[in-house]
C-alpha cells in the first residue's frame, strides 16, 4: 500500500496542463487513500536554488567515503558553509525520502524540463543512490506532438532524460508518464488546425490520469 505521495509543481503557468494533470493524479490518489499523506511542494512558486560550491564539497564527501545510505548524508557536513547547503538539503530530501509516490508535474520547455524541477533533482540527488521500489509519475504538457514516429521525437530531451535520470541515479524503473500534446494550438495560428488532436489528447490524458491516481 503506497500511503505518502509527493507532489511536485514545476510549471510557471499558475493555470497550466501539467497542473492540471498532476492535480488530477494527486486528486484520485487522495480519493482512493483517504488517510494517506500528502506533501506538495511548488517549485514555481517556492523555488529552490542552485547548488553551489558547498554542496560540490559535500558529494565529494559523500562519493570519497562510500556513503551510500541517504540518511547519513548529514555526515558529511564539516563546515558553516556546508551546514548552510545541508539546510536547503534536508527537507527536500526527506520529503523525497518519505514518500512511497513522487508524482511530477511539468511541462517541457525548450525540448526539456523547467529549471526549476532542475534545481531540486540537483539538491536532492547524490551518487549512487537508490530509491527502488518508489514510483515515480510524471505529468507532462508539450507544446507540440513529441511521440514515438511524430518529426520531432528527436528532440524530446524531456520525457527521455526523466527516464534516463530515474534509472541511472535511483535505479528505479517504476516510471509512470501521461501527458497532454499539442498545447500550443490554442494559441498558435500555424498549429490551430491541431487543435482537435490536442482537446483528444487532453481528453485521454485526464481519464488517464485519473485512473492512475486511483490505482497507485
Amino acid at each position: 500500500m503506497r500511503t505518502t505521495l509527493l507532489h511536485l509543481d514545476a510549471s510557471a503557468r499558475r493555470t497550466s496542463f501539467s497542473r492540471e494533470l498532476g492535480d488530477t493524479v494527486a486528486g484520485a490518489w487522495r480519493e482512493a487513500h483517504p488517510d494517506g499523506t500528502y506533501v506538495h511542494r511548488d517549485l514555481a512558486l517556492d523555488p529552490v536554488p542552485f547548488i553551489d560550491q558547498a554542496w560540490t564539497e559535500l558529494c565529494d564527501h559523500v562519493l570519497e567515503h562510500g556513503i551510500t545510505d541517504p540518511h547519513r548524508y548529514r555526515e558529511a557536513v564539516r563546515t558553516p558553509a556546508q551546514s548552510g547547503a545541508w539546510a536547503v538539503i534536508e527537507p527536500l530530501l526527506s520529503e523525497l525520502l518519505a514518500a512511497d509516490v513522487v508524482l511530477i508535474a511539468a511541462p517541457m520547455y525548450n525540448f526539456s524540463i523547467p529549471a526549476s524541477l532542475k534545481a531540486w533533482i540537483d539538491q536532492v540527488t547524490f551518487p549512487k543512490m537508490n530509491l527502488a521500489p518508489r514510483r515515480f509519475v510524471v505529468a507532462q504538457a508539450r507544446g507540440g506532438a513529441y511521440g514515438p514516429g511524430t518529426p520531432r521525437h528527436p528532440y524530446d530531451h524531456q520525457e527521455r532524460y526523466l527516464r534516463d535520470f530515474f534509472l541511472g541515479h535511483y535505479a528505479v524503473e517504476d516510471v509512470t508518464f501521461v501527458g497532454t500534446e499539442l498545447v500550443n494550438s490554442r494559441v498558435d495560428p500555424a498549429l490551430a488546425g491541431r487543435r482537435v488532436q490536442h482537446d483528444e489528447s487532453r481528453t485521454a490524458a485526464l481519464a488517464a490520469a485519473h485512473r492512475l491516481g486511483g490505482e497507485l
